[in-house]
């Protein structure tokens, strides 16, 4: 698969503070990449730096084999879309749309019949002669969208442009977000602190913090396997135990879990001695009879369609159980005492 986007060694520093250190990464051709983390992380720098809002300090950014790294923003074949939209309020939806046409040269009827087409591909065509106050947020977004693709760019950049929405609105727009990215064809490199939009969309995800990329890989990747204790902890919920490992062979480790009971997980990251495990709340089960782990019920939250068990184990250990709600299942009470089960391998030991 041919690589739209290939970073190397990426360094940003503004005076005395370095933004990036040393980022590299490839992005293939049509695919819809996340960078992702918290605020002050260097994502959003990074992006920049891709569409040439910042200059880059050191190494190479290159598009489709090009260095681009010293192109001015209008030279490089991207477009982006921030989290205000920057709609101009004079025009109609329609000459928002092919207001990038007519800089690129489009003749009046070229940019009708392809601001048209997008507006199409977006569900606006009833809009075409509103003005951007007449619409919703969520309308001004599918514009702005509208208006970067109509110059078939090769790379779309979008900086957390769900953000300014409410839930049930960013929650519809991120399935409309990647069937544009299917159907277009686009590269698409989407920049986020929620979890959760990068999980639902993403094909990769870059997980960042302090400049650096922790770990790329598919959402399952990153949450089923996270390399440590930042990404564990910033994807979903994880429970945090700290155990001994006693062996570790081949695939394989032994872990000894608070209690003293053995557990076997994958040997990744593994190393003799006091470790850090992962567990996810989901992965928990309240066991009949004796368990792994004995623990005392906390709080109950009732979630619908989970309940959420807040327990504290004998040693002082906080822990959060998702149990799927149903008729069959007895919720425990607060104050209770319980035993915890998880199988063999729905752990996962994390370097610090």
């Amino acid at each position: 698969m041919d690589q739209a986007i290939d970073i190397e060694g990426a360094v940003k520093r503004y005076g005395t503070v370095t933004a990036l250190h040393g980022v590299s990464l490839s992005i293939a051709d049509n695919e819809f990449f996340t960078l992702l983390g918290p605020s002050g992380c260097g994502k959003t720098t990074l992006l920049r730096m891709i569409a040439g809002f910042e200059d880059i300090t050191a190494g190479e950014i290159r598009l489709f084999g090009q260095n681009i790294a010293r192109l001015e923003p209008n030279q490089r074949p991207v477009n982006t879309v921030f989290q205000q939209y920057a709609l101009f309020p004079h025009m109609t939806v329609i000459e928002n749309v092919g207001f990038g046409l007519k800089m690129k040269g489009f003749d009046a009827t070229q940019r009708k019949a392809r601001a048209g087409q997008m507006l199409e591909m977006v569900h606006l065509s009833d809009y075409a002669d509103r003005r951007p106050s007449q619409l919703s947020g969520g309308q001004q977004q599918r514009v702005a969208l509208a208006r970067a693709l109509a110059p078939e760019p090769k790379v779309l950049l979008l900086d957390e442009p769900l953000s300014a929405l409410d839930l049930k609105l960013r929650q519809a727009m991120r399935v409309e977000l990647k069937q544009l990215q299917e159907d277009t064809g686009i590269t698409f490199i989407f920049v986020t602190h929620d979890q959760e939009e990068a999980l639902t969309m993403s094909d990769r995800i870059a997980v960042m913090s302090s400049g650096r990329v922790q770990q790329i890989g598919t959402a399952r990747d990153i949450y089923e396997t996270p390399v440590n204790r930042f990404v564990a902890d910033f994807i979903g919920e994880t429970n945090l135990l700290e155990v001994t490992v006693s062996k570790a062979d081949g695939d394989t480790a032994e872990v000894i879990l608070p209690g003293g009971h053995h557990l076997i997980c994958p040997a990744a990251g593994a190393r003799l001695g006091q470790q850090h495990l992962s567990i996810r709340p989901e992965r928990l089960r309240l066991a009949h009879g004796a368990g792994q782990l004995s623990a005392t019920v906390q709080r109950v939250v009732y979630l619908g369609t989970d309940l959420h068990v807040m327990l504290v184990l004998e040693g002082g250990t906080q822990l959060v159980a998702r149990l799927q709600n149903s008729r069959q299942l007895s919720a425990p009470e607060a104050g209770a005492h319980v035993f915890l089960d998880l199988d063999d391998g729905a752990a996962r030991l994390l370097a610090d």
